[in-house]
């Protein structure tokens, strides 16, 4: 579970940001920026980014305040799941990222695994849409929710994109060190249970 501190500092900035979208007075409007202020604060206390990088991540968002959408590739193949290693960390995850304006999930999907990974393949099914609050991921300022989606290989070969710099597949019992800003293992086991029961129904928190 998502912890407290880190909830009231996105509440505390969804709330200034909705109220700087549509507020009129000037006094609403300095309350409001004192608050994404006070939120800011809260975060570069307790994570590791500094002040000028949580405001520009707030500053670049503004009307009616909404989560964002991570959307993730589950590729199976002789019963192992495709992983690409990210070059930011360094560690493996499932091909994936932002949902893009004006593309569908299916679309956002397909697109991100050929980018990372370079296969081109066909969305089949949605497995699972996750608040990520509610998983062991490391601290961050957005409020997200991750959609994963299952994929079938069409085409193309293993090759490494501008952000990875590996593609492999890697069986349940040997899945290398995680991207867990990304990806959990508590939630790529939870993924192995589709490929051994394909009528498993769709998990939403």
């Amino acid at each position: 579970m998502e912890q407290k501190w880190l909830s009231w500092a996105k509440e505390i900035q969804a709330i200034a940001q909705t109220g700087l979208a549509y507020g009129k007075d000037v006094y609403d409007i300095e309350r409001y920026q004192a608050l994404r202020e006070l939120s800011v604060d809260i975060l570069a206390n307790y994570t590791f980014q500094s002040k000028e990088k949580i405001r520009l991540v707030f500053a670049g968002d503004d009307g009616y305040a909404t989560p964002k959408v991570d959307v993730r590739g589950v590729v199976f193949q002789d019963e192992k799941i495709l992983l690409v290693r990210e070059k930011l960390d360094g560690k493996w995850a499932l091909p994936g990222g932002w949902a893009d304006i004006g593309l569908s999930p299916s679309e956002v999907v397909v697109k991100e695994i050929i980018e990372e990974s370079g296969f081109q393949t066909e969305a089949i099914r949605l497995l699972a849409l996750l608040d990520k609050k509610f998983h062991n991921h490391p601290p961050e300022p957005y409020h997200i929710y991750k959609l994963f989606i299952l994929c079938r290989i069409v085409g193309g070969a293993a090759a490494e994109g501008l952000e990875t710099s590996g593609v492999s597949f890697f069986a349940e019992d040997e899945l290398p060190e995680l991207s867990e800003e990304r990806n959990t293992e508590e939630q790529l086991h939870t993924l192995f249970q589709y490929l051994h029961n394909p009528d498993k129904s769709v998990i939403l928190d």
